[in-house]
């Protein structure tokens, strides 16, 4: 176990615990989660970098976009005030398909021909669940956290085996707040749906 901690890298340390405030503060609905999330993106990339995880670190990249992006939509959306949660569209799903698919396929091609990953297909998977959940939080779906959580399932054994062992952690946390942030969003969803 001191083996595993001492290979644990700042960056590591410092991404891991911004990720963690960002996922708690999403699972309370609170917008400012997008900028413990940003701080937390940022640290990750060079992990992922370093770590040959070259569609985890596109990911994070996309992370970082949709983190701002999410945040100004969530704070400032066309409604001009902050954007409610809602369930996710027949149209949404159809895009949120594409996404997965369209992002597999890019990732796994570009994986397989293009650089020197041995983990193409599951590098692949987790970004582009990821990808598409990323999405769907932005847009204040509640389905991200299901979208998300297939992401995660994937990503724990993909952690174990590049020996990033607190990242693995880290999706095991996440794979439980996503759990409890639907809950915690569908609370919400129907005391708004009481009070109207």
């Amino acid at each position: 176990m001191q083996d595993i901690l001492k290979q644990i890298t700042l960056p590591e340390w410092f991404g891991v615990l911004f990720s963690v405030i960002q996922v708690l503060l999403a699972r309370k609905n609170n917008v400012n989660n997008y900028l413990f999330g940003i701080a937390g993106i940022l640290l990750t990339l060079y992990v992922m970098l370093t770590s040959k995880l070259y569609a985890e670190f596109t990911l994070n990249l996309y992370y970082l976009i949709m983190s701002m992006y999410g945040w100004l939509y969530w704070k400032f959306g066309k409604q001009k005030s902050e954007m409610e949660i809602s369930i996710t569209t027949t149209t949404e799903k159809w895009i949120t398909g594409g996404i997965v698919l369209g992002t597999f396929i890019l990732f796994w091609s570009f994986l397989t021909y293009f650089t020197d990953s041995d983990v193409p297909v599951w590098d692949s998977l987790v970004s582009a669940f990821a990808w598409a959940g990323m999405w769907l939080m932005a847009r204040r779906k509640i389905e991200n956290w299901v979208i998300l959580n297939v992401s995660n399932i994937i990503s724990i054994p993909l952690m174990i085996h590049k020996e990033l062992y607190l990242y693995a952690v880290l999706t095991s946390f996440l794979f439980l707040v996503a759990i409890s942030g639907y809950i915690e969003w569908q609370k919400i969803i129907k005391s708004k749906a009481n009070a109207e």
